[in-house]
Order: C-alpha cells, then sequence, then structure tokens
C-alpha cells in the first residue's frame, strides 16, 4: 500500500516496515493548520491499515519539531464550541495504533509537545528544547498535555512547565524523564529509525498489544489494568506469531514474524 499526504506540508516516507512521518512547513516552525490536522487523520488511517508498516517516526523539517497550532489561523473558528471539536492532530496520533516514536528536532512547544508526549517513544537532539507556553497567551493545552505531561514528568516538574510557560532544555527533558536519549542533530533522524526497525522487527501484534497494555495502564485502575493485561497476553499468545517465537527460541534462530 501506498501511503500518501493530500498536503505537501506532511511528508510520509517509507522504508521497510518503518514510515517516517515528518512535518515539512519550517518556515513557521511546523505550526499545524486545520488543514494539516484533517491530513494527518487520513495518514493515520491509511498506517492502521497497512499491514507492512509496523513502527512509525515523527518529526519536523527545519529547526522545529512542532510550535504547536498555526496561533494565526484560530480565530477563524466562529465559535469556541467548533474550535473545541476540530479534528485534532494529537487525537490523530493518539488513534494511531502502530508504535510511534518522536524525534524531536528542535522546538517542541504547545501543542508540539502534546504531539511528542502522545507518541510512545521520544529521542530529542541535543538543539531541541519544550514548552508549554500557553498560559502566555491566556489558555491551556487542549490535546492532552497536563495528563501525559504530569506522567512523564511528575507533578511539580509539569505544574512548573505548565505555570511558568517557560522552555526547557534537551538534557533537562533527559533527566525529568521527558525524553529517552539526547543525540546529535546529525544523528537524531537515523537513530530514531533505527530503533522504530528494531521495533518492526519484532512481532507486530505483539508490539500493538504492549502499546495498548501501557494506555491501559495509564488509565484503569491497577486491578483492571492487570486484568486487562491478563486478556490481551492471552490473545497475544494464541497467534502464529507466538507459535513461532518459542519455535524460534528453541531452534536458536531468528524468528519469522507475520502479524497472525
Amino acid at each position: 500500500m501506498t501511503i500518501s499526504s493530500d498536503t505537501d506540508l506532511i511528508v510520509v516516507e517509507t522504508d521497510g516496515q518503518v514510515a517516517t512521518v515528518r512535518l515539512n512547513r519550517p518556515e513557521k516552525l511546523n505550526a499545524v493548520t486545520q488543514a494539516m490536522s484533517d491530513s494527518l487523520v487520513g495518514i493515520v488511517g491509511a498506517l492502521n491499515e497497512d499491514p507492512g508498516i509496523r513502527a512509525v517516526v515523527y518529526t519536523g523539517t527545519g529547526r522545529a519539531f512542532s510550535a504547536g497550532s498555526d496561533i494565526s489561523t484560530l480565530d477563524q473558528y466562529a465559535t469556541p464550541w467548533e474550535f473545541r471539536n476540530r479534528r485534532d492532530y494529537c487525537d490523530a496520533l493518539r488513534a494511531l495504533r502502530k508504535p510511534v516514536i518522536a524525534a524531536v528536532n528542535g522546538y517542541a512547544f504547545g501543542g508540539g509537545l502534546e504531539a511528542a508526549l502522545t507518541c510512545d517513544i521520544r529521542v530529542a537532539a541535543e538543539s531541541a528544547s519544550f514548552a508549554a507556553p500557553e498560559i502566555k497567551l491566556g489558555w491551556i493545552g487542549g490535546g492532552g498535555m497536563s495528563a501525559l505531561l504530569a506522567g512523564s514528568v511528575g507533578a511539580s516538574n509539569a505544574a512548573y512547565m505548565l505555570m511558568t510557560g517557560d522552555p526547557i532544555d534537551a538534557q533537562r527533558a533527559l533527566a525529568w524523564g521527558l525524553v529517552s536519549e539526547v543525540v546529535s542533530s546529525d544523528a537524531l533522524l537515523a537513530r530514531a529509525q533505527e530503533l522504530a526497525a528494531t521495533i518492526a522487527a519484532r512481532p507486530p501484534i505483539a508490539a500493538e498489544t504492549a502499546k495498548a497494555n501501557l494506555r491501559a495502564a495509564w488509565n484503569l485502575p491497577q486491578d483492571q489494568a492487570i486484568a486487562y493485561e491478563r486478556e490481551m497476553q492471552g490473545i497475544a499468545f494464541a497467534t502464529e506469531d507466538a507459535v513461532e517465537g518459542r519455535a524460534a527460541f528453541a531452534e536458536k534462530r531468528p524468528g519469522a514474524f507475520r502479524g497472525r
């Protein structure tokens, strides 16, 4: 299946079982318009339906990962209710069933930080910076900012970012647990794609199940999350890939996983 974007402001490239989705509006720091959000909804749907894609890298062109929503377009909504019900790019990323890695190449501000937080794993360039600056403009984030940020960096550090709006650099983001790795800018995309390829080599049903289980762990009481995990384990255990995995282990060879 060929996955393409209906706008040149988002580029989709595939290499084997890895798709790289890149915001391509560098002159506006990859600020996202409603048309870009709409396009991302379609891209995510296509990625979910393509069995040949097993992992995704999400990044930006130029010196920004994303500066969030394009503020200059926000007055186009006739009412706050219309704004509330828009198709949101963070919601689109949340609907992606495949594991997704954020390659944070620069500014991840506002909705750009929310998008990074929505990804499963975050790798940052040394030049990356992170901020929740909405408070400086009189509002707060609405794409999961508070819950996802607190889950990543803890309540006090989340409050620091949400209530000051000031940025933190990549090394502080690493120390706080906001990102998993910090690498040079030149090495960032290759490292994110390497990590995605490693995940893509795993049994795809198990990888998607692991992602679903992590989400359940954050959203359900512990007893319910463990019960959910047990049920999902049973489903994964019954797959052809699990049979192949056990056979490959016994025969001391790499597994050949087909997503069945």
